[in-house]
């Protein structure tokens, strides 16, 4: 639980690789998946890169391994899932995977081209038999091709001279053409040609496949009979046209008999061929199908390798990799270790050396979660990654995300059907797993799966507070309420008020568990769950509140920011316990100390919490005034009391006090964080430019002397002694402006560095100051106070309105809830009841099933998915918006480490 309230510390590392261990190192970090690489090639173009070749050769075989995949599933042969990880392979191995990929690719590609001709050449065969069997047809019906000649043989003509014309013959055309294009087709043969050629047609009934995709085409055979040469070519372009294939036939019926079987003959030569070369592919393909999970993981980890390693640094003189990584700090032991291993296996004699350094960068975050961490850790950076070590708000949410849902959505009935469905989903969790749907929908509910289980599991409990299964109440332990009205008083009203002082049990006392079954038939229901239900909220939404204003005082220790503790914490503590805390303490003491003899005198918490800023009070009549506190009588004809009347002696003096303090809070958090800040900027200027004065009188005395000396020594060292003495000064002033800063709380210069540089002449000296910078964010150059002070008051500003609008928020606890209430027993009143009451003989049983059906699918589809969702969202905003801002920043970045898990259920498609 440590690691998930607060990210794990994290060190930065810095690696040195031997060139022939790097690549099993890297591997065995991949397989431990505890290291994030840093690029310190960031300005290297990608194609510049060391190891850019062998990127390009992972690409090739995953290419490769594509088209084999892609063939698989042309052929409906499901990859297996072997749940095998297998290691990262060496690189020597890159030769014989790609060998073995270029095999069964050309295999593949060449089973494929000749499978492709043999069919086209199938599917032209088997047009032309369609067109021999259709022509013959044809022919037939009309007696024959050559008495149709005869008979449409042109006559003689003769013109007024009495000279005979030549005869002319008739020739015909014939083929197949796709089914849809056969009305244009004959429109456009009849206006081409005037009406001068004879178009016959009939649609193959034999389904043909493309020889390309595969799919199904539908095609009709045509015959067309046309006079003269002209005619002839104008039908063969509109044939073209339309992408009609011709095909011979001839005109003699014995010769299209002997073509016909022909046809025939090589037709079932071709469906041999054609069934040996496809079992050769699902061979090739079954040899492929086995290997090919492992192949993809092997090449995915390849190529990741060498991602890696162009992240490194190449060092020309040591032939050896330098790289750069975030670690945590407990797995620096496994990460050493990963590294030997990795060494031996490389048979290198250089170890891998890990080197801890000392950085100003922000780390990246990391929490260790489990598969049921996880989900509401994703809800959490979902608005933002935890800055490094920030309270972490998950262990929280794992009780108050699926609680405040149930407050919304509190029901038996919807909760246990939630919570069964959840349920199924976790105990079937490693077989859904490995169906690998596609389905986003189902993916995303999939992945809820235990926030699904939590929230229904809590909707339970919910229900059985607020006493509702589907809209009804349940009555375990028997009602508290005993009504005496006797059975003339019961037959002769409807509605019958029951007076809960003579008429409550307040020997057994209230109902054990949740609200008494009673009210479901009460008029007054919604009156009293309002009331209810809306305090419930306040006193629900406050608590959460206050939670996270706590959790923020946990931030400020640990990264020891004293004054925002003081000046922040404090403050916004008192804001809210004296304003808010105190309207849930009126929530408790109203429901304890008025009881029922004194209902008439309650006083109301809404119009208190306004007169309390607007300091009006009322108080009961003078001599009644202190049996109005204790609710003695309840007339308030007599006592005087009202709505307004006040709760307890001193009411004024207590409430007055509270407002006064909590309006001191804000000019408290607004003012004085700044002006500390600004004083201490200003002293640690102040105390700085006196040091460095200081020191550079220091180091002008001591250059004079060292002069000095090395006149009187009279060496020709000089100036190398003297650039040797402006080293040492300048080392001096470094160690001794750090020295005091670091003495200096509760400013702590984090880092100072003060260059001083020297002309060689020896008469000026220039001061670059660096800029520093404090617990609280106060540089030392660059403080800028208006930024800061309006910051604050953005901050102050916020706080305060957001106290008054997120307490109002959480009123959608009582809202949502009402409308779930409302929503449950409309449709159990509109379906189910009208359908139990129905006194049809026979039919109404089947009435009743019908009716069951209708109210069980809009009970899943609107309350249990549109009304849950609705409650998801709310609740989402609630831990985002109200709970979320008091303490959490996110900020941060997660923590994004190399590693070869997630490649065992990788895809290709990635």
């Amino acid at each position: 639980m440590g690691a998930l309230f607060r990210s794990e510390e994290m060190n930065l590392c810095q690696i040195f690789l031997q060139s022939e261990a790097s690549y099993a190192c890297v591997s065995e970090l991949g397989e431990l998946g505890l290291v994030q690489f840093k690029d310190l090639n960031p300005d290297v173009n990608a194609f510049q890169r060391k190891f850019v070749n062998e990127i390009m050769r992972c690409d090739e075989m995953e290419r490769k391994l594509r088209y084999i995949e892609k063939e698989l599933k042309k052929d409906e042969m499901k990859i297996p899932d072997t749940n095998e990880n297998p290691k990262a392979p060496a690189p020597k191995e890159m030769i014989d995977l790609e060998a073995t990929f270029e095999k069964i690719e050309s295999e593949l590609r060449e089973v494929n081209t000749n499978a492709e001709a043999l069919r086209r050449n199938f599917l032209e065969l088997s047009e032309l038999r369609e067109v021999l069997k259709k022509t013959q047809v044809f022919f037939e019906e009309h007696g024959g091709h050559h008495s149709m000649i005869d008979d449409a043989q042109m006559a003689l003509v003769h013109d007024e001279s009495g000279v005979p014309s030549t005869t002319v013959q008739l020739g015909f055309v014939a083929g197949v053409v796709p089914r849809e294009k056969i009305p244009v087709f004959e429109r456009m043969m009849w206006f081409a040609c005037r009406g001068n050629v004879f178009l016959r047609y009939e649609d193959i009934n034999q389904v043909m496949k493309d020889p390309v995709t595969g799919d199904e085409i539908h095609k009709s055979v045509f015959i067309v009979f046309y006079q003269g040469e002209q005619l002839k070519a104008r039908v063969r372009k509109i044939c073209e046209g339309f992408k009609a294939v011709l095909y011979p036939c001839p005109e003699n019926a014995q010769e299209r008999f002997e073509m016909s079987n022909g046809v025939a003959t090589r037709l079932e030569d071709l469906k041999t061929v054609l069934y040996q070369t496809e079992e050769h592919r699902r061979r090739v393909l079954a040899s492929a199908q086995k290997e090919i999970r492992l192949w993809v993981i092997k090449v995915k980890k390849i190529k990741a390798i060498y991602h890696t390693l162009n992240l490194c640094n190449f060092d020309l003189s040591h032939n050896s990799l330098i790289a750069e990584c975030w670690c945590p700090v407990v797995a620096l032991e496994d990460v050493q270790r990963a590294l030997r291993h990795g060494t031996e296996l490389s048979g290198s004699t250089v170890p891998s050396i890990l080197h801890r350094m000392n950085t100003k960068e922000t780390p990246p975050t990391f929490f260790r979660n489990n598969k049921f961490t996880a989900v509401f850790q994703s809800i959490i950076h979902a608005y933002g990654v935890a800055d490094y070590q920030e309270v972490n708000p998950a262990p929280y949410t794992i009780i108050s995300f699926p609680f405040l849902f149930a407050v919304m959505f509190g029901d038996v009935g919807h909760g246990f059907i939630m919570f069964l469905f959840g349920l199924w989903m976790v105990a079937y969790e490693k077989k859904l797993l490995a169906q690998k749907s596609d389905n986003e929908v189902w993916n995303i509910f999939f992945g809820g799966r235990y926030i699904i289980l939590m929230m229904g599991l809590f909707s339970v409990y919910t229900g059985l507070i607020y006493n509702e299964v589907f809209a009804k109440s349940i009555n375990i332990f028997g009602s508290s309420w005993k009504p005496n009205y006797d059975d003339s008083a019961l037959e002769a009203n409807t509605d019958l008020t029951l007076n809960p002082a003579t008429m409550f049990d307040n020997v057994t006392g209230p109902y054990p568990l949740g609200l008494d079954p009673i009210w479901l038939s009460s008029l007054n229901k919604i009156t009293f769950t309002n009331s209810f239900k809306m305090k419930m909220s306040i006193t629900i939404g406050i608590s959460q509140m206050l939670l996270g204003v706590m959790l923020s005082v946990i931030n400020h220790i640990y990264y020891r920011n004293w004054l925002n503790i003081f000046c922040q914490f404090l403050p916004e503590l008192l804001f809210l316990l004296c304003l808010f805390g105190y309207l849930v303490g009126l929530i408790f003491y109203k429901w304890v100390a008025y009881n029922d003899r004194c209902t008439q005198c309650a006083p109301s918490l809404l119009i208190h919490f306004i007169n309390m800023f607007l300091v009006k009070y009322q108080h009961a009549n003078d001599g009644f005034e202190t049996q109005s506190y204790q609710c003695e009588t309840a007339d308030p004809d007599v006592t005087g009391c009202t709505s307004q009347t006040v709760f307890y002696p001193n009411q004024m003096i207590a409430q007055l006090a509270l407002v006064v303090v909590a309006l001191l809070c804000v000019p408290t958090m607004l003012f004085i964080k700044p002006f500390v800040l600004r004083s201490r900027h200003n002293k640690m200027l102040k105390n700085m430019e006196g040091r460095r004065e200081g020191l550079a009188a220091i180091s002008q005395s001591a250059l004079i002397h060292n002069e000095e000396l090395n006149e009187q020594s009279g060496t020709g060292n000089g100036t190398a002694d003297k650039e040797q003495a402006i080293s040492d000064i300048e080392l001096g002033i470094r160690s001794r402006l750090i020295e005091d800063n670091m003495n200096e709380a509760p400013i702590t210069v984090r880092s100072s560095e003060v260059k001083l540089s020297i002309n060689g002449e020896g008469g000026e000296h220039n001061h670059a100051e660096s800029e520093d910078q404090g617990p609280d964010d106060v540089k030392v150059d660059d403080f800028d106070f208006s930024e800061i002070f309006i910051g604050q008051a953005i901050h102050t500003i916020e706080y305060c309105l957001g106290c008054i609008s997120h307490t109002a928020s959480y009123l959608r606890l009582w809202a949502l809830s009402l409308a779930h209430s409302q929503l449950s027993e409309v449709l159990w009143g509109m379906l189910f009841r009208v359908s139990l009451t129905m006194d049809i003989p026979y039919a109404g049983s089947v009435i009743i099933f019908a009716v069951f059906a209708v109210f069980a699918a809009l009970t899943v589809g609107v309350l249990l998915l549109m009304e849950g969702l609705s409650a998801f969202l709310h609740t989402l905003r609630l831990h985002w918006v109200e709970f979320q801002s008091k303490f959490y920043h996110g900020n941060g970045y997660n923590f994004d480490a190399f590693s070869f898990k997630n490649l065992q259920n990788a895809e290709l498609d990635d």
